[in-house]
């Protein structure tokens, strides 16, 4: 991750020994804050396409003694892996914003703060750094630093980090007599951030859905699973005119997905 890199930019080598420091060792002790009310992304996951930058708004609150200048610290809002956020957290399970967030005093001893963070696909520009192992739960925390160590924050929720996904869906024959049978095909991809490009997502379980001309509802017709490509097929026999749909629910890596109805004209 970014993590040391953006903290020796914004408070010097100090500073950075804090979160390297071997986890049998006690970290130097950080600023005398606490948070509250962490939130990244209004706490929805975020969902990231294979070469598209996302941004992503943070905000939560510092609380603090009067006498610490506010000046004195830097905050981050962060995202973790394990337990809690700690000196001790391995650097591939920390995410953290580009850069510290903006505080307003609302009185001498609360600040509320603000931040964005940033999830870049390699094909965005030279310091893209999602990979497929990234994908999937991770949990909201913060950390404050100043020039004589680190202060974190855990426990304040999970969000998800998903890989963007598509589905398509084609029915043939249009038009087609009642009684005949009708193919619907298609395909689930989803974002390969180690590769920059969409592949087909295999072996999960795809909903085929009718709509019935007219009508404003959906009804699963069958459950089909994808092939080794992400490929989709499913036979249903033609009664009357509607709208076909392959609907996918997602999984914890991946966000839920609808193809578009595809209208079958039946004689």
């Amino acid at each position: 991750m970014r993590i040391r890199a953006l903290v020796v930019a914004a408070t010097g080598a100090v500073a950075l020994s804090a979160l390297a420091v071997p986890a049998a060792q006690a970290a130097p002790a950080g600023p005398a804050v606490t948070f509250s009310n962490v939130k990244v992304n209004g706490g929805k996951n975020i969902v990231v396409g294979p070469t598209t930058k996302v941004t992503v708004a943070a905000s939560y609150t510092v609380t603090k003694p009067a006498g610490l200048n506010a000046n004195s610290f830097i905050t981050f809002p962060v995202l973790y892996r394990g337990a809690t956020l700690s000196e001790s957290t391995p650097d591939k399970d920390v995410w953290l914003g580009d850069e510290p967030g903006t505080c307003t005093a609302s009185s001498r001893t609360v600040l509320k703060c603000t931040a964005t963070v940033q999830f870049r696909p390699k094909a965005t520009d030279m310091y893209g750094d999602l990979t497929n192992a990234l994908a999937g739960a991770w949990k909201v925390g913060a950390a404050a630093i100043d020039d004589d160590g680190l202060t974190t924050g855990s426990n304040f929720g999970g969000i998800k980090l998903q890989r963007k996904s598509t589905l398509t869906a084609d029915a043939t024959p249009e038009p087609v007599k009642k009684g005949k049978t009708i193919t619907v095909t298609g395909k689930l991809a989803r974002a390969n951030w180690d590769t920059d490009k969409y592949a087909g997502y295999s072996a999960q379980p795809v909903k085929l859905q009718f709509r019935k001309k007219g009508s404003s509802t959906y009804t699963t017709v069958k459950t089909v699973k994808s092939s080794t490509t992400g490929g989709l097929k499913a036979t249903v026999t033609a009664s009357v005119d509607g709208y076909y749909r392959f609907v996918f629910a997602g999984t914890s890596t991946t966000p839920a997905v609808s193809a578009a109805g595809d209208f079958v004209d039946v004689k």
